[in-house]
């Protein structure tokens, strides 16, 4: 017979017309329920929510892949409050949050990371006119508690105490609340209306703000201690000194005095070249605001662009508005004439062994000195608060001490926000206030924190759940908020390579004429195509995947329609569920554990 070619006995099409004709088959004519496999058993398969790698990186502990699946679901009202579980200001955080989440998302090994922030951007948008009634999870309480400052820690700390019923009041020294996000950062990053509408809803809720009152001046000390407990959130205000000859003169601004200006409304004169002294968030603010405002600057840093510690997408913005940035040069002097800045005097450096926060020391180059002509000098090497209202015991190291809830060595009186020992970004002050908010309700209602540590920390790197702490645990499965899902546990066959979907923006020659906002919002069908690519990582999104693989029928549906239930009397622990799941969201343990 030729290769290829089959017998007509091959062919043939055989048909029975009864089951007499049936030749014996291994078959069964009646149920399997009958043969209660599940006691071959010896490994059990269970439903375990785990940790994704973006909660994890999340400061403010946001449960990003849950709003991912509302999304994903044109479900933006439960992704919302999903959000507001745990942060106040959405509509701030997608706009300026450096967005380490997208740094630790797993489909950044898979294609590109998911685009969280803009995401995050649409959801706060969606929900900007939304009340917070729906947030209160506890009647009026009798307990007042002082917060000092409205920057984005007092204010999130203050939101979560109303929500937990307590009376409290906000005092800020300045005109307007908000601290860095209504004084520091610019309107092209963030529009002042949306700053106002998340902080208006907040007053609206009960929240009381005293604006023009000044800890220190205004309130002493002794009053704020008659409080039941105190939050201190002041931020940091005074920009550090170059100490070099001619930095008091005329025309030498630092730059928070500069955004500050701006941000008011205020006119500031600015000649045509503007040295900007500094690699910060800061430095790369204030000198695409001289930009805006019609000068050329140019950014002086005494390392290399690498050891920069801006947010990268904030140094790549201002490289590609054209602002030029010379590295490892430190200024020595400002040179002036007739009352007016004319000249900067700069040295080269060179870098030299690592320095207490581990990058290279710069180490000046002996005969290195020139000159550069400039109409302005705008120092940005850092800020400082003020600590002078506070007891001296309080404060060690520039910094106030506390524990890893904010609770200072006085009782009653916690911290958080840029005074503490931590990075000083929005996001990072957010979480500080919300955790600090759990710690003040554990204080004042004599509860341990240290006995609940682990039913509300989120990840390895401190994160902590206000709706954990609130519930005492998450509703639902077994949790182990601890174990974080990484790459290789993703089952990747079932997702597909899909470009992640760009933020759309101004073009460069537009977005430098005025202070309008350079980065725009995802329109609701793409945002919904951007959550449509999340893993969901560690936590069932019902996909179904055990349902249809498992060969012993011991997998259903709950009666409610949301998730699965084993039924052990007929699940064999094969582990099939375990590796055709995409997302590591059951784990095989030892039957009797």
């Amino acid at each position: 017979m030729a290769k290829g070619k089959r017998s007509e006995d091959e062919l043939r099409v055989y048909q029975f017309r009864s089951h007499a004709e049936l030749p014996p088959l291994p078959m069964s004519l009646g149920t399997t329920l009958i043969n209660k496999t599940g006691s071959w058993r010896y490994m059990r398969p269970v439903y375990e929510d785990k940790t994704a790698p973006c909660i994890e990186g999340c400061p403010a502990s946001e449960d990003i892949q849950a709003y991912m699946y509302w999304v994903a679901r044109g479900e933006f009202e439960k992704a919302w409050e999903t959000i507001m579980e745990e942060n106040p200001f959405p509509a701030v955080c997608g706009r300026v949050c450096y967005h380490p989440c997208e740094m630790n998302c797993n489909r950044g090994e898979y294609d590109e990371a998911l685009s969280i922030n803009a995401v995050e951007r649409f959801i706060g948008d969606f929900g900007l006119e939304f009340s917070l009634d729906r947030f209160k999870v506890r009647e009026e309480r009798k307990e007042r508690i002082a917060v000092v400052g409205a920057g984005p820690a007092g204010l999130t700390c203050a939101y979560h105490l109303r929500r937990l019923g307590y009376q409290v009041v906000v005092f800020e020294m300045h005109e307007k609340p908000g601290g860095v996000l209504q004084y520091g950062i610019p309107a092209y990053r963030l529009p002042k209306d949306i700053l106002e509408k998340e902080i208006r809803r907040l007053e609206d809720f009960g929240v009381r703000i005293e604006t023009r009152t000044k800890v220190g001046l205004h309130v002493k000390w002794e009053e704020l201690l008659k409080y039941d407990a105190v939050f201190l959130a002041t931020g940091v205000h005074k920009g550090r000194e170059l100490n070099i000859p001619g930095e008091n003169m005329p025309g030498v601004l630092s730059g928070l005095e500069f955004l500050s200006k701006v941000n008011r409304g205020e006119k500031v004169e600015l000649g045509r070249r503007v040295a900007v002294i500094g690699g910060g968030n800061t430095a790369m603010d204030a000198a695409r605001t001289a930009l805006r405002l019609g000068s050329t600057p140019i950014i002086f840093y005494r390392r290399t662009r690498a050891e920069m510690p801006a947010i990268q997408d904030e140094i790549e913005e201002a490289e590609r508005e054209g602002i030029r940035m010379e590295f490892l040069v430190s200024p020595i002097r400002i040179i002036g004439e007739n009352g007016r800045v004319t000249g900067l005097k700069l040295q080269r450096m060179e870098l030299g062994e690592p320095d207490e926060s581990g990058r290279r020391r710069p180490i000046p180059v002996l005969g290195s000195e020139y000159t550069v002509e400039v109409d302005n000098v705008i120092t940005a090497i850092g800020e400082a608060a003020d600590f002078s209202f506070l007891p001296s015991e309080l404060v060690d190291g520039g910094v106030v001490k506390t524990d890893i809830y904010g609770q200072t060595g006085v009782a009653k009186v916690f911290a958080g926000g840029d005074i503490v020992e931590q990075p000083h970004t929005v996001v990072h002050a957010i979480g500080s206030g919300k955790k600090a908010a759990m710690a003040i309700d554990a204080f004042l209602q004599k509860k341990s924190l240290e006995d609940d540590v682990r039913k509300i920390q989120v990840g390895y790197k401190g994160g902590f759940s206000f709706r954990r702490y609130r519930n005492g645990t998450l509703e639902g499965d077994p949790v182990n908020n601890l174990k974080v899902v990484t790459f290789e546990h993703v089952n990747t066959w079932y997702f597909d390579h899909i470009h992640r979907n760009p933020v759309p923006e101004k073009a460069v020659e537009e977005r430098t004429r005025d202070f309008r906002e350079v980065k725009e919002t995802f329109s609701s069908d793409t945002a919904v195509q951007e959550a449509k690519r999340c893993f969901n990582c560690g936590v069932c999104n019902m996909c179904d995947n055990c349902l249809i693989f498992c060969p012993d029928v011991a997998i259903r549906r709950r009666e409610s329609g949301y998730r699965y239930e084993f039924d052990y009397d007929y699940c064999k622990g094969c582990g099939i569920c375990v590796a055709e799941c995409p997302r590591n969201a059951i784990t095989m343990v030892p039957e009797g554990r």
